[in-house]
């Protein structure tokens, strides 16, 4: 079986993923004069404006569900997984990918606001929705709904739940049978309240747990504060081949530094737009330029606190792509959250461990909330119209159930099924979002025109030419 899905992971994630990816956030950063740069203070203050209503979630309770979704064990386990195969150059490449992603998300955001419709009292939308709509193409919709409730529901929370489990067993030596009984009650719990127990839920949990953790990054860096200039420089070199200790994994720092920025930041992925879309904002740009400043909080922030603290302390291996290890510091260890919890423990031999196993938790616990959201919407939106009661709970059942699987089977296997459902999603969404810039565009003019006649932005799909965005006329 693991064969099997290695096989199917090389296919999905081939070079030319990796290409598209990094193409599409080229591409739109040109088209967008870099707005990840210059609207950089309006992502921020227009990230606490705009109050939740009867239909809609707040600006903030959104960029939550989707920072809970975007910041998980890619930001722990990930990073480590990224350093172990491509070296420290691999977090450099990490953060190209976020840089140029954030534009590819502002673009798949805006037009999950464009697209969206009320269902059944609440906000539903994202790239099934715009796909149909902007598109026209209902059965690449449907391809897409499907293959993001597989890989929501099915595929992607194992990878969450296993790096718990494992943690928790290092940390605390408990057995992952008993996490995952734990992890599935809690889940259950708050799945069955829907999108508002989920928004709140987000709401409480995704700023402590960041805060926290970067909190802790700090104290690192602060502890090893005169080697900063090195380990940046480490990182730079190693990314352009010019650290010889690392040139055998130039290409690996490369591939599996988009990959892992991808699986941890999802920026193009297609999973971003199902919160921005239940957002109540008077215009979609707002909410656009709102999830683009999401991307930098998962990898500029996050991811980077967790690569100085691996870096700093040394704890990890780099696995020789011809066999043996490049470096070893770590002997019989596997890459993972291991890393980050010895890191921790290196400076804080008393609390490292545990520090993490419980920073994990909150991290992938929100993650597989925010993957419950979006397999929902995606449901919804192939039974608009229809009863879904039965595939509603079918739905929870399945994402509970591979939630308990995730957290006892091998984390390779977890990985790979994660990879090849991230992969799936961004093949099918940068795809469409490509297709679908003009209106995307035309929406950010209007909001730009509109800013400079010193308005607060108010969207009319028709005053843009825009067609099929119902909930805007």
């Amino acid at each position: 079986m693991n064969d099997i899905i290695q096989v199917i992971n090389d296919i999905v994630w081939s070079d030319a993923l990796i290409v598209l990816c990094l193409g599409a956030g080229i591409f739109f950063s040109i088209k967008t004069k870099f707005l990840q740069v210059t609207f950089f203070r309006e992502m921020i203050s227009l990230l606490f404006r705009g109050k939740a209503s009867d239909q809609g979630v707040s600006s903030f309770q959104a960029f939550a569900i989707a920072i809970s979704g975007r910041v998980g064990t890619g930001n722990i386990a990930g990073v480590a997984t990224a350093i172990a195969m491509g070296g420290p150059g691999a977090i450099f490449w990490m953060w190209v990918i976020a840089f140029l992603g954030a534009s590819s998300a502002f673009i798949e955001s805006t037009l999950g606001q464009i697209y969206k419709e009320v269902d059944d009292g609440q906000y539903r939308g994202g790239p099934a929705f715009y796909i149909e709509k902007g598109l026209k193409i209902k059965w690449y919709a449907m391809v897409f709904a499907f293959a993001t409730i597989m890989a929501t529901a099915l595929f992607m929370p194992g990878v969450q739940s296993n790096s718990i489990a494992l943690s928790v067993e290092n940390a605390f030596g408990i057995d992952p049978f008993y996490t995952a009984i734990v992890v599935t009650a809690c889940l259950a719990v708050i799945i069955i309240g829907g999108v508002r127990r989920i928004s709140i839920v987000a709401e409480i949990v995704v700023p402590i747990m960041a805060a926290a953790y970067i909190f802790m990054a700090l104290l690192i860096i602060g502890i090893n504060i005169t080697e900063v200039p090195a380990i940046f420089g480490l990182i730079i070199k190693s990314a352009f081949n010019l650290e010889a200790a690392f040139s055998g994994v130039f290409g690996m720092a490369i591939a599996w530094g988009v990959k892992r920025g991808i699986y941890s930041n999802e920026a193009g992925q297609g999973t971003a737009p199902h919160a921005a879309s239940a957002a109540e904002v008077s215009h979609p740009v707002k909410q656009g330029l709102v999830q683009a400043f999401s991307v930098y909080v998962d990898t500029i922030f996050v991811c980077t606190a967790t690569a100085l603290m691996i870096l700093f302390t040394g704890q990890y291996n780099v696995e020789n792509p011809d066999g043996g290890y490049i470096v070893e510091n770590l002997p019989g260890v596997e890459f993972g959250p291991e890393y980050t919890q010895f890191a921790i423990a290196s400076e804080f031999p008393t609390i490292g461990q545990g520090f993490i196993a419980i920073s994990l938790f909150f991290f992938a616990f929100t993650t597989v909330l925010a993957y419950y959201y979006i397999a929902e919407t995606n449901l919804t939106y192939l039974f608009r119209g229809k009863s879904n009661k039965i595939a509603l709970n079918a739905l929870r059942v399945l994402i509970l159930a591979a939630t308990f699987y995730g957290c006892v089977k091998t984390a390779e296997a977890a990985w790979m099924l994660g990879d090849i459902g991230v992969g799936l999603m961004a093949w099918l969404n940068i795809v469409a979002i490509f297709l679908l810039r003009k209106p995307a565009l035309k929406a950010f003019e209007d909001y730009k025109r509109q800013k400079k006649e010193g308005k607060d932005p108010v969207f009319k799909a028709s005053e843009n030419g825009i067609e099929n965005a119902d909930f805007w006329k």
